[in-house]
């Protein structure tokens, strides 16, 4: 993650960089690393990139001040960015170019040696984005697709992948100023080639082009950080069994102070004994892995302390 960003992102903390990565200049990036239900890390990053507008202002230059040469290069920045295909086996492969996903599974192996000629360095290239891509981003349907869908209707994936579901080219309604990226095949999920290619697994590259995208994903980050990985009807279980254990105990009053904090303690062992982690969430943690990557640091905001002191001072009627 680390050579990613400092290589791909080309992130420079000093902010002298006027080049930039992938993406352009990058300013900044918040990234938390999660455990799926299967064990397995991955993580979700933001990234803010030099000179791209909010959407408010991106809606503005769209729908009222008509900028058709803005339209033009950021179709051309998304396009430029963001695939959705596969893309096709070089017609002049040669046999015998070491291509090591040919004969592997992608993820297992590096891409094609830079010692290669150039012609031929490329065709190998495109072959490996090509298997790459077939077995990384091509969606397939499974029951969780369809968690969100009812009985009585028609069922659609609601990663909103689907075979049908394909858009030519990007289409900018100068009017409302909706944005409707190009689709080119509808089962293949985002990607960026330079990326992939870099971290050979599975990516999701989004733009944020809307306020409503921008508050789902704070939401969602927000969310995952502050979740707790213990169900609440096991962690009820589990404090009411510590309660009732330390209930038993005959104790002075003098003793009582020392009997809460016991209570306290041992409610959180019981807890803490009753959580589920997997072997890599475990390995990262007992070798000193981040959890999130950030370029900032932050001071904490105590919320309820800062809205009881605001409530204190101007009383509202609504609360």
């Amino acid at each position: 993650i680390k050579k990613f960003i400092s290589e791909v992102l080309a992130y420079d903390p000093e902010h002298k960089d006027l080049k930039g990565g992938i993406l352009g200049v990058c300013k900044g990036y918040y990234g938390c690393v999660e455990c799926q239900g299967r064990g397995t890390l991955h993580q979700h990053m933001l990234v803010w990139v030099h000179g791209a507008p909010s959407p408010n202002k991106m809606k503005e230059r769209i729908s009222k001040a008509k900028d058709e040469n803005f339209c033009e290069q950021l179709k051309a920045f998304l396009d430029d960015t963001i695939s959705t295909h596969v893309p096709p086996l070089p017609e002049e492969l040669e046999h015998d170019t070491p291509v090591p996903s040919t004969k592997h599974h992608p993820c297992a192996v590096r891409g094609p040696s830079l010692e290669l000629p150039t012609e031929e360095y490329e065709n190998a290239r495109q072959a490996d984005l090509h298997y790459l891509v077939k077995k990384c981003q091509t969606h397939e349907h499974k029951e969780t697709c369809w968690k969100h869908c009812k009985v009585d209707e028609v069922k659609t994936c609601r990663f909103n992948l689907d075979e049908s579901n394909t858009t030519p080219e990007t289409i900018i309604d100068m009017e409302t100023g909706e944005i409707t990226l190009q689709h080119l095949e509808g089962l293949i999920n985002n990607y960026c080639e330079i990326i992939i290619e870099s971290v050979r697994c599975n990516v999701d590259i989004k733009a944020v082009l809307s306020g409503a995208v921008a508050k789902a994903l704070s939401f969602y980050f927000t969310d995952y950080i502050t979740k707790s990985p213990l169900k609440s009807h096991v962690a009820y279980a589990a404090l009411e069994a510590a309660v009732k254990k330390m209930g038993e105990l005959d104790l002075k009053a003098e003793e009582k102070m020392a009997h809460v904090k016991r209570l306290l303690q041992k409610c959180a062992n019981a807890m803490i004994s009753q959580q589920e982690l997997a072997g890599p969430e475990v390995a990262s943690h007992l070798l000193g892995l981040e959890d999130h990557f950030t370029s900032h640091s932050f001071n904490n905001l105590y919320w309820t302390s800062f809205e009881h002191a605001i409530e204190r001072q101007d009383p509202s009627p609504e609360c």
